[in-house]
């Protein structure tokens, strides 16, 4: 056989097979990028999560060294007294019931301005000595829970709660 016959007799790729070779490279490239998506979207709500706990962290160091109850008078509000206007007055732990700070604030209650679109929300509540999620009514027993809810645009991204007791 000569050379100029064994290049008539060689084959193409026919269009078939063309066809099917970019349809399974298509779907290959669909399937990349549905992936990188998808490993976008959860390291975004992963940071969010990060940026929550770290915002309830803020609240825990900042209230772990106050007492549970004003140490200063014999009043027995609980939330703040009507002396202290702004959170920079609080100076025990029920002073933070019903307390709200958007932006939030961190352990030396400065404005994390950075952060501006999360919420601290903060609830005290007296629980029984016998059962910490029985709620009792205030200055009842020695022991609050406290309960930490991080918001981010409205929704709330995480939960923490932890008991203090009044000794």
């Amino acid at each position: 056989m000569t050379r100029r016959s064994k290049i008539k007799n060689r084959r193409a790729f026919s269009l078939l097979e063309v066809l099917i070779a970019v349809v399974i490279i298509s779907l290959g490239m669909v399937s990349v990028l549905a992936a990188s998506t998808a490993f976008t979207e959860s390291n975004a709500s992963g940071i969010e999560l990060s940026t929550a706990e770290f915002l309830v962290e803020e609240v825990r160091e900042l209230t772990t060294s106050l007492s549970v109850t004003d140490p200063n008078s014999d009043d027995d509000t609980f939330g703040p007294e009507y002396y202290e206007s702004s959170v920079a007055d609080y100076d025990d732990l029920d002073d933070f019931d019903g307390a709200s700070f958007s932006p939030p604030i961190d352990i030396k209650r400065n404005a994390l301005s950075n952060y501006a679109g999360y919420t601290q929300q903060v609830t005290v509540r007296n629980v029984s000595a016998n059962d910490f999620s029985s709620v009792q009514y205030d200055h009842s027993t020695n022991f609050v829970r406290v309960t930490v809810n991080i918001l981010l645009g409205g929704e709330q991204i995480t939960s923490s709660s932890w008991i203090r007791a009044n000794y």
